[in-house]
């Protein structure tokens, strides 16, 4: 900061309308108070008119690098107190009350009575001190609980003592913990995600897989993510898949499904939200055998990157999904109560069909579908082809699939 050639205010205008590209030189915080301080004093700045104090200000921040209010704080300092340091004085903070010998005693309290509740430990020290005399328990007599499990976090407590806490679990009041009860009825499906693979940390795309409890009925949609911006309208379409009322939507606890926008648009449909209980593992087994059996037999494990999410979705509106329901025949259970109370699920051949014709069998099905369909029209794309025929589509459609993603993959 050698500008002491600048010694009248027409030297100081002259060298800021020529200094444009002037940069501030690096020096310590001491120089530049000590050369701002000298400056005023030399300026006599306290005697001059405002224009020249803007122009004297206008000079110290070109210099010193400091803005505008930072010089206008130094100004008003050293006119408060006639001159102007830079003193450094390290912040105090709050003095601690309770020492380390006070940590070591309150572990050892703990260590000594396992761990016992904060008001508890409160009462032992307050016995140790009053009681008993014991003059080390002076301070933490006076504790309050909320402070004490203060005191079990600090670093020298986890060094005399280590305290293992229970895994919490996440408390979530939206869905009800239970397992539908269809009572025979359609409408009551079960949503599990399926992921197609990760290839060098890129996720693929997901599959949302609805299967009805009752008919079997499935719909597989297929979406680049499971954030809100592809879900919701997903499931709306998804539901609309469906030929009958949905009553219930039954997931497990992930939070794709356990969130407020779906349970908004739940609620909009009056169909009511289960989740998996804990320790039942069955409570939605349904849809995740339908995984296995269907989406990972059809579609593989192999990753199918996330922008090819729309042509995968075709295929299974157009191909897969009325293969399924109308030409894939499946077993249904019949349940029997022992003497203990115990079901057990009995797989006869008899009782094997397509999830359509499960639907049709069903006493009074009409009341079930959805306003403006009947059996009639259904009837004509569940008997338009054979079974055999729609699964020779199925594979030729999906091979053309495959070979479509590879080609794109490879053309970059």
């Amino acid at each position: 900061m050698n500008v002491k050639h600048l010694q009248t205010l027409q030297q100081v205008t002259d060298f800021l309308h020529g200094s444009a590209s002037f940069e501030p030189v690096p020096a310590a915080k001491a120089e530049r108070y000590k050369w701002i301080e000298q400056t005023l004093l030399h300026f006599r700045y306290a005697s001059r008119s405002k224009a020249e104090k803007g122009l004297l200000i206008a000079y110290l921040c070109r210099i010193s690098g400091y803005s505008r209010q930072q010089i206008t704080r130094l100004i008003r300092r050293f006119l408060a107190q006639g001159w102007l340091t830079w003193d450094v004085s390290p912040a105090k903070g709050f003095v601690s009350r309770y020492t380390a010998e006070d940590i070591r005693l309150l572990a050892e309290i703990d260590s000594l009575h396992e761990t016992p509740s904060g008001p508890a430990v409160k009462k032992l020290c307050e016995r140790a001190w009053q009681c008993f005399g014991d003059q080390r328990f002076e301070r933490l007599a006076g504790i309050s609980v909320a402070h004490l499990y203060n005191l079990r976090k600090r670093t020298e407590y986890c060094k005399v003592r280590i305290v293992h806490e229970k895994t919490r679990p996440v408390k979530n009041t939206i869905g009800v913990r239970r397992k539908p009860d269809p009572q025979g009825r359609p409408g009551f499906i079960r949503i599990d995600t399926v992921h197609q693979g990760d290839l060098d940390g890129v996720k693929g795309l997901y599959h949302i897989n609805a299967v009805d409890e009752v008919t079997q009925f499935e719909v597989v949609f297929t979406v680049e993510r499971i954030s809100e911006q592809f879900l919701i309208p997903a499931l709306a379409a998804l539901l609309d898949f469906f030929p009958f009322q949905i009553l219930g939507f039954h997931a497990d606890n992930g939070s794709e499904y356990i969130n407020r926008r779906v349970a908004e648009l739940l609620e909009k449909l009056r169909i009511e939200l289960t989740k998996s209980r804990s320790r039942h593992c069955n409570d939605n087994a349904l849809a995740e055998s339908k995984n296995a059996s269907v989406v990972r037999k059809i579609l593989g494990y192999c990753h199918i990157p996330q922008k090819f999410a729309p042509q995968v979705n075709r295929f299974n509106q157009e191909y897969l999904v009325p293969y399924v329901n109308y030409h894939r025949p499946c077993f249904f259970p019949e349940i029997t109560t022992d003497s203990k109370g115990r079901q057990r699920k009995c797989y006869r051949y008899e009782h094997m069909t397509t999830p359509y014709e499960k639907l049709k069998s069903l006493p009074d099905a009409d009341q079930f579908l959805k306003p403006g369909l009947s059996f009639r029209s259904l009837d004509d794309i569940a008997y338009a082809i054979s079974d055999n025929e729609s699964a020779e589509r199925l594979q030729i459609a999906r091979r053309l699939l495959f070979e479509s993603i590879d080609e794109r993959l490879l053309a970059g």
